[in-house]
């Protein structure tokens, strides 16, 4: 599974769920990590292990569920900045994450060792030990993605996106051989343009087409959460599946849309792909969504 950390994370919950004896891989993109504090925050790595671990906090859409924060509070009230929200629980993987890093561990090596302490049976795995960073180009300058997102909330008009980064990063050893012998690639139904994106630049050429499927990642024209609708009509794409199936022809040949566009279905078959229609509304935690991916991918 390629995974930023909402959609494709939910689903990858949902394969481990139904299918807990097949090996699955989380490559989670690593493109929005920050440093706060002086610690290392990786959200879509912690959003994939909280989620297969089971203390996913959904309401909020981030975190662990019933963790407390008075580290954040205490900060405030030392006069510090606090609009990205850390909890308690969450303060203590970026200090182990950071201190494991300071010893000298690799972001692959670490992010393996949490899995085990989460007593996750799947592995997830950074898109590459190397930093890459997102960078928005905005009216009002150049922002992070934490800034641009979290801090300003998609005020400021969206110019571009680049990966700082990404050209002098290199996919894992892990990376690599996990791709090379996948049975199935699954594209999750991760943002394209800032989730996805990332681990095709470094990725791609390692992927075969024939052994992967993208999962839409919009619905009637939007996206579950997150920004995906507005980033891709800011730089000039059709926010609809049709366009996401373009972005991903070359890495992909199996599609799978969401019934409530099923006529689209002609058009995304014209560009090359199998296709299977169903509600991709994760209700039931990923489940009968993962059902269908894997039927698709048995076709």
């Amino acid at each position: 599974m390629l995974a930023g950390g909402t959609g494709g994370a939910a689903l990858a919950a949902g394969i481990q769920d139904i299918a807990p004896d097949d090996d699955l891989t989380v490559i989670a993109n690593t493109a929005d990590d920050d440093e706060f504090w002086g610690l290392l925050v990786c959200p879509d790595i912690d959003a994939v292990i909280y989620r297969l671990a089971g203390v996913f906090n959904q309401k909020a859409g981030y975190g662990v569920e019933g963790d407390t924060f008075h580290v954040l509070e205490s900060l405030a009230e030392a006069g510090e900045e606090t609009w990205f929200h850390i909890g308690d629980r969450d303060f203590a993987m970026h200090v182990l994450r950071t201190d494991m890093l300071r010893r000298g561990g690799t972001l692959t090596a670490i992010t393996l060792a949490l899995c085990r302490r989460f007593g996750i049976a799947g592995r997830v795995l950074p898109m590459t030990d190397d930093p890459v960073r997102t960078r928005f180009s905005t009216d009002q300058g150049e922002l992070s993605f934490q800034q641009y997102y979290v801090r300003e909330r998609l005020q400021p008009r969206l110019l571009g996106v680049e990966f700082a980064g990404a050209k002098a990063a290199r996919p894992s050893a892990e990376v690599a051989s996990t791709l090379g012998e996948a049975d199935l690639v699954i594209i999750g139904p991760s943002n394209p343009l800032i989730s996805i994106a990332p681990i095709l630049q470094l990725a791609a050429d390692l992927i075969r087409p024939d052994r992967t499927i993208a999962v839409t990642p919009i619905v009637g024209g939007a996206a579950l959460k997150g920004p995906t609708v507005e980033m891709m009509r800011a730089l000039g794409h059709d926010p609809d599946p049709v366009e996401v199936a373009r972005m991903y022809r070359g890495v992909a040949t199996g599609f799978v849309l969401d019934e409530r566009d099923r006529n689209l279905a002609g058009a995304i078959e014209d560009l090359g792909y199998r296709t299977i229609i169903r509600d991709t509304i994760m209700r039931d935690g990923g489940r009968g969504l993962a059902e269908s991916v894997l039927r698709l991918s048995r076709a």
